[in-house]
């Protein structure tokens, strides 16, 4: 679908009461403040991989083998249109409760003895929510890449496994995803298994280390070729810097192939939080520029790339009224272009289907709270960029931000110094086949921002425009085949860029 367009329910009696209040939301300035955009083309930056773009979804989805299988042509069809080539991540925290069944009749295997399991008030234990991941899952996965184009970062149990095991089932799917296997990841968020799997008191990022050593040993010596990513931090970044001194110590013939430094990123959590507003996630996040540094500084350690395998705008399945509105989009644009800025090798939004994100929080979505009626039809989890409703796969606000990046695959960022007055506004810049790409991001909800952009002559604008911030829909021009505004200028372009929007100049 082009555009999404659906009835949709206010979260709370007092989210009602809050947006009839900051009624300034819906209220544009009619004078656009005068900006400044100055290219540099002499300050190469980084080159955005054509992969670039990712989703992640919890690796549970295996247990039902008709989900990412040839078959299922609609999400396929979904994959496709956000981007030929992508990264399909399986992981999230059902990874670690997953268990290999090579077999029909293979059994549940039991706990290892190291495991210490912890049970949330409220929540169903881990084990309950245990499923077995089968050689027809993995199958259909092959399956369903190469249906999309799409390659995959594959999670093995770390929580709950032992490194026999885990080889055991690495040896399946690197023999049967071949090429379209980027790498194993063993374990997701190992700095939380304190809550999870693992003893308080002992649990480190040296402890985590030696475990993830044994297992990929156990890999590498039945798949020799193996590469792997890690950490997979939730948030501990520092345990990017410990794993790559650890590693950089190891003898050469000694180290497991690490491809790249990962971990997650989400604004804030969980729903109920008061920090997840939509004031709060369209600013700039220090946190951002900070994790790219030290995840930067562990992969230039052991030669490898980085990434931020999953993440959204708000944790424990997103919020409704502010991970599936505009707001979401215009976040997830630019924060896709300031990772690629930051030389990230990609990112992967989370997502996929709600029982699959529930069972991976204990068994619910916090978010349902907020909703007077938990059952009315929603997208869910409510921040899922490909939803599933009503029998379709739904492309939610947060898709059309990515697809709007989408644009900038296979580019190399140049210098931009953007001036863009009192805007709360981003703008990013790069070369690719001859063309000038110019992204700018308007995130502010009143003011427009008129721009004179420096060095340009003529080009084309494509443009992610909704009704408002607040608004559950998204539209992006091109998307939809609507024919793009051509611009002229004599040493210099202008281009108006209106509050809540965002616009894409292409130049020749």
């Amino acid at each position: 679908m082009s555009s999404i367009t659906r009835r949709r329910f206010v979260a709370t009696a007092a989210a009602a009461s809050a947006l009839a209040s900051r009624g300034r939301l819906f209220a544009q300035s009619t004078v656009p403040v005068a900006g400044v955009l100055t290219l540099h083309p002499d300050r190469m930056g980084a080159v955005i991989p054509e992969d670039f773009i990712g989703l992640s979804y919890e690796i549970q989805q295996l247990s039902d083998p008709s989900f990412f299988a040839p078959g299922n042509t609609g999400l396929i069809a979904q994959f496709r249109a956000l981007a030929p080539k992508g990264v399909l991540r399986l992981g999230g925290n059902t990874s670690d409760v997953g268990w290999w069944k090579p077999t029909p009749d293979s059994k549940q295997p039991p706990l290892p003895d190291d495991v210490h399991l912890h049970t949330p008030k409220g929540a169903k234990s881990p084990m309950e929510l245990s499923y077995a991941v089968t050689p027809e899952a993995v199958r259909n996965l092959r399956g369903f890449l190469d249906a999309t184009g799409w390659t995959t970062l594959f999670g093995i149990n770390l929580g709950t496994n032992t490194p026999a095991l885990a080889a055991e089932e690495a040896v399946f799917v690197a023999k049967t995803l071949g090429p379209k296997l980027e790498y194993f990841q063993v374990g997701n968020e190992p700095d939380g298994f304190p809550s999870r799997f693992r003893d308080r008191a002992t649990w480190t990022a040296d402890k985590y280390f030696d475990e993830w050593l044994a297992a990929a040993n156990a890999i590498r010596a039945r798949v020799p070729d193996a590469k792997f990513g890690l950490p997979d931090t939730a948030g501990h970044i520092d345990w990017a810097t410990v794993v790559a001194g650890r590693l950089a110590a190891l003898p050469e013939h000694d180290r497991p192939n690490v491809a790249a430094i990962t971990h997650h990123y989400y604004f804030t959590g969980p729903p109920s939080n008061p920090k997840a507003t939509l004031d709060n996630l369209l600013r700039t996040d220090p946190r951002v520029s900070h994790d790219g540094e030290v995840a930067r500084a562990a992969a230039e350690k052991i030669g490898a790339t980085y990434r931020m395998t999953e993440g959204n705008s708000c944790y424990r399945g997103g919020k409704p009224g502010f991970s599936d509105v505009f707001g979401a989009a215009l976040w997830a644009a630019d924060y896709a272009l300031e990772l690629a800025s930051l030389g990230y090798a990609g990112l992967n939004l989370h997502g996929g289907g709600g029982k699959a994100v529930a069972d991976s929080l204990g068994g619910t979505l916090p978010g349902e709270l907020l909703m007077p009626d938990p059952k009315a039809p929603h997208p869910r989890p409510f921040y899922t960029p490909i939803a599933y409703m009503d029998g379709k796969y739904v492309a939610e606000p947060v898709y059309f931000g990515l697809r709007f990046v989408q644009h900038f695959a296979g580019a190399r960022l140049i210098g931009a110094d953007f001036d863009a007055g009192s805007v709360n506004a981003t703008a990013y810049a790069a070369k690719m086949r001859g063309q000038t790409v110019v992204a700018v991001i308007n995130k502010d909800a009143l003011q427009s921002v008129r721009l004179n952009v420096r060095g340009l002559r003529q080009g084309t604008i494509d443009r992610l425009t909704a009704p408002s911030l607040t608004a559950h829909e998204a539209r992006l021009g091109s998307f939809e085949g609507h024919p793009q505004e051509h611009v002229r200028g004599s040493g210099s372009l202008e281009m108006s860029v209106p509050a809540a929007s965002a616009a894409l100049l292409i130049a020749e």
